[in-house]
């Protein structure tokens, strides 16, 4: 049971706020690196990572230093003026992944509204499809965010209950399938939207050779090959970007999250010149997109992610830690897949019951799609305490077997 401290502040947050979480018990007051502390000083490894926007760890000092520095001289300009900071983000992102050009925005559903708008854009003023006719390929089981054109091309129920009517222009295929990709290509196809691995669905890993496959057919037929990587991405697969796990180039790129190093809300679409190009002044903005406090931000972000290794971290722990999680004999324990330090641990039960008495083990990590416990780590992690956190896990699943 919560404590008499906590117990208030639940009871507040349940009084005023809008019901649109579920979250664990525990309200937390501070953190650093892997791990949280709650009000009453309790301790916690975050096996979360608010769904990877602190790949960097909790509260990392050089994002926190570059951060404070930019506090003191200019937070927001709007673009109606430019600043000191974006030009040296659009080069940084540049030199890290080889796209010609950025396009920042703030949330991640922002970013992918703004990949959706380049690509119905470019389908009509450089593929040449007729206007109000282009169409964009989306996967079942996606998660793209949950504004609502996102929300339009959602398969899942609950994501759509009360908000219709739909943004139409978008085709829904399975997930993993290349069959049902190519016949659902038309020459009013602008776009296939797709997460190189799939997060919310419970960390689902397509086939090998599907993204090399997709590259393929949209190259063929003049599709654009966008990638959401907003939780996949900056590390958390074990690549940079995990498209790269299939050796491909994207036409385009979402990212977010971990970009901003868990400080600061930062997204942007990556992409060539010709996608990113059909923009002209006064299509599409934003008035804290670019800010220079969060381009600071996450230039400092980008810098710990590469000279502290932290995307060979999450490869070699990630290994190591899939390893120790299918090494647990149990009969509710289905299956454990992922990439990196992003792993599903699925079982034949409901995960709730397992992510509750994990945090009582002082583990904090949450279910997805009801039977899948996501296990996704700051970067920072150590191999010492994922041994530390198996041997609660073990614990936890053992105790429940026996109920």
């Amino acid at each position: 049971m919560p404590s008499s401290r906590s117990a208030k502040l639940i009871a507040l947050e349940e009084a005023y706020g809008a019901h649109n979480y579920h979250p664990l018990d525990v309200v937390v007051r501070k953190a650093k690196g892997a791990w949280v502390w709650d009000v009453d000083g309790r301790k916690y490894l975050d096996c979360l990572a608010a769904y990877s926007a602190v790949n960097q760890g909790h509260c990392h000092p050089k994002i926190m230093k570059a951060m404070q520095a930019q506090l003191k001289n200019v937070t927001l300009t709007s673009r109606a003026f430019r600043n000191d900071q974006l030009p040296l983000l659009y080069k940084k992102l540049h030199d890290l992944t080889g796209f010609d050009m950025s396009l920042p925005m703030n949330s991640g559903a922002e970013a992918v509204e703004t990949a959706v708008k380049a690509a119905r854009k470019w389908g009509y003023k450089v593929k040449g499809i007729p206007d109000g006719q282009a169409e964009i390929i989306c996967a079942a089981d996606n998660f793209h965010g949950r504004t609502t054109t996102i929300v339009s091309f959602s398969t899942d129920a609950q994501y759509r209950d009360g908000f219709g009517p739909f943004t139409p222009g978008f085709r829904i295929v399975k997930y993993g399938d290349i069959d049902a990709l190519r016949n659902s290509i038309t020459p009013n196809t602008a776009a296939f939207l797709v997460e190189p691995i799939q997060g919310e669905a419970g960390i689902i890993v397509p086939p090998e050779g599907y993204l090399r496959e997709a590259a393929r057919l949209c190259k063929e037929n003049n599709v654009l090959l966008i990638v959401d990587e907003i939780q996949s991405g900056l590390g958390r697969s074990g690549k940079l970007f995990a498209y790269q796990l299939e050796g491909i180039t994207p036409d385009a790129v979402i990212i977010g999250k971990a970009l901003g190093g868990g400080y600061y809300p930062i997204s942007a679409v990556l992409a060539r010149k010709d996608v990113l190009g059909v923009f002209h002044p006064g299509d599409h903005g934003s008035t804290f997109g670019g800010n220079p406090l969060a381009a600071a931000t996450a230039l400092a972000a980008l810098d710990v992610l590469v000279k502290e290794k932290l995307i060979d971290k999450s490869r070699n722990l990630g290994d190591y830690f899939i390893k120790r999680l299918r090494a647990i004999k149990s009969p509710h324990v289905k299956e454990v897949r992922g990439k990196g330090l992003w792993i599903g641990f699925v079982l034949d039960t409901k995960a709730r019951p397992y992510c509750e008495a994990l945090m009582k083990e002082g583990i904090l990590c949450k279910e997805t799609h009801e039977n899948v416990i996501r296990f996704a780590p700051p970067l920072v992690i150590t191999k010492k305490e994922i041994d530390w956190a198996m041997t609660r896990i073990e614990k936890v699943v053992q105790r429940l077997d026996m109920q």
